[in-house]
C-alpha cells in the first residue's frame, strides 16, 4: 500500500504538505493542493485515520460486545442503527463476539490497549474471563436490548414484559383461553422479562396456571421444531401458540404444517421482533415488532454523549434504562376461536 510519503515525492513537496493538503486544503495554494490531490489519486492513496487518531491519543472506534449466539435476522437492524449513529458523530463500529474464554480474553485485551473510545454491549452478559470483566477497562459503555444489570450501566431497552403481555392479550381477544408458550432460554434477561408479562395477562384476565403450558426454547430455529414437536405430542393440544421470537415461531408453523396441522384453522400463533422473515413466511406472522433501528440508534448517542463528557444521571431515567415499546402486528398466522 502507498504511504504518504510515496506521495510526497510523486507531488515534489514534504511529508507536511500532503498532511495539509488531505486535512486543510484550504490553507495551501491551489496549485500545490492540486499537485498532492493528483499524487493521492495516481498512487491510490489512504490516508490512515486510525493511526492518526492513536498518535493523537484518541480513538474513534467503539467496540460493540454481540451474543455468543446471535439472532442475525434481528441484531442487523441494531447494528444498522448504531453504525448509522456513530458514522454521523465520527466514530466507526467494529463487532466482537463473545464465544469462549479464550476470545473473551482477546476482548477484555483489546478493551484495555488504548484502541477503543467506548463500548456498546447488545447482549445479556459481558466478557469476563478468571474474575476479569471487560469493564474493568473503565471505558465509558451503554447496553442495548438486554441488560446485564451491572451498577452504573446505562441501559436502552425494550419493555419486553409489557410486549410479552401484548401477545398474549391478542390471544386472549381472539377467544383462546388455553395458550402454549415456547419460551426464550432460560435465565435470559429478555425470556425473564417477558415471561413475567405473559403471566401478567393472563392473570389480568383472570386465568388460572392451567391456562399455560410452556416449553423451554433457545430464540432459533431448532427451538421452534423442538417446541412444535412437544406441542404435536400434547393429548389435548391449546388454540394458541405464544413464541418467544420470531425464529422460533417461524419454525414452529413450518413443523406444525408437515405434521398436518393448518396455521391459524388449527391453531394460532403469535411471534417476538418483527424481523422481515415474518413478512415473508406462509402465512404472514403476527408478531411484536421492536424498534430495532431505534434501540441502535438511541444507545450510541447515548455513548457518544457520554464520551463528549454529558453525565448519564442527566440523561436517563432515575434507575438508569430507557425503555422503548413494541408494536402488535396482527396479521395471517392468528385468527378468532372458531366455537
Amino acid at each position: 500500500m502507498p504511504r504518504i510519503g510515496d506521495v510526497a515525492a510523486a507531488a515534489g513537496v514534504s511529508v507536511a504538505t500532503v498532511s495539509r493538503a488531505l486535512s486543510a486544503p484550504d490553507k495551501l495554494k491551489s496549485e500545490t493542493r492540486d499537485k498532492v490531490l493528483e499524487a493521492v489519486a495516481a498512487l491510490g492513496y489512504t490516508p490512515n485515520s486510525i493511526a492518526r487518531q492513536l498518535r493523537a491519543g484518541h480513538s474513534r472506534l467503539v467496540l460493540v460486545i454481540v451474543p455468543r449466539r446471535t439472532n442475525p435476522p434481528f441484531f442487523a437492524e441494531v447494528l444498522h442503527g448504531i453504525d448509522v449513529r456513530l458514522a454521523e458523530a465520527g466514530y466507526v463500529l467494529i463487532t466482537g463476539y463473545m464465544e469462549a474464554d479464550d476470545h473473551d480474553l482477546r476482548l477484555i485485551e483489546l478493551a484495555s490497549s488504548g484502541h477503543v473510545a467506548g463500548l456498546l454491549t447488545i447482549s445479556g452478559d459481558l466478557p469476563k474471563v478468571a474474575g476479569r470483566s471487560i469493564l474493568d477497562a473503565g471505558l465509558p459503555a451503554v447496553a442495548i436490548c438486554a441488560d446485564p444489570r451491572v451498577e452504573g450501566l446505562p441501559a436502552v431497552l425494550l419493555d419486553d414484559e409489557r410486549a410479552a403481555a401484548m401477545q398474549v392479550e391478542h390471544m386472549i381477544e381472539l377467544g383462546h383461553r388455553r395458550l402454549f408458550y415456547v419460551s426464550g432460554p432460560p435465565g435470559n434477561y429478555n425470556e425473564v422479562t417477558r415471561h413475567r408479562g405473559v403471566l401478567a395477562a393472563l392473570q389480568k384476565a383472570g386465568l388460572g396456571p392451567d391456562a399455560l403450558i410452556e416449553h423451554p426454547g433457545n430464540y432459533a430455529f431448532s427451538g421452534g421444531i423442538a417446541g412444535a414437536n412437544a406441542y404435536l405430542a400434547l393429548p389435548d393440544r391449546p388454540s394458541g401458540v405464544v413464541c418467544g421470537n420470531d425464529e422460533t415461531a417461524i419454525a414452529f408453523v413450518k413443523t406444525v404444517h408437515a405434521a398436518g396441522l393448518r396455521v391459524p384453522d388449527d391453531v394460532s400463533v403469535i411471534g417476538f421482533d418483527g424481523i422481515e422473515l415474518a413478512d415473508f413466511c406462509e402465512p404472514t406472522l403476527s408478531t411484536i415488532a421492536q424498534p430495532r433501528f431505534e434501540l441502535g440508534a438511541v444507545g450510541a448517542q447515548l455513548l457518544i454523549d457520554r464520551l463528549a463528557g454529558a453525565d448519564a444521571a442527566d440523561m436517563l431515567p432515575p434507575d438508569g434504562r430507557i425503555l422503548m415499546q413494541g408494536r402488535l402486528l396482527a396479521r395471517d398466522s392468528t385468527r378468532p376461536l372458531r366455537e
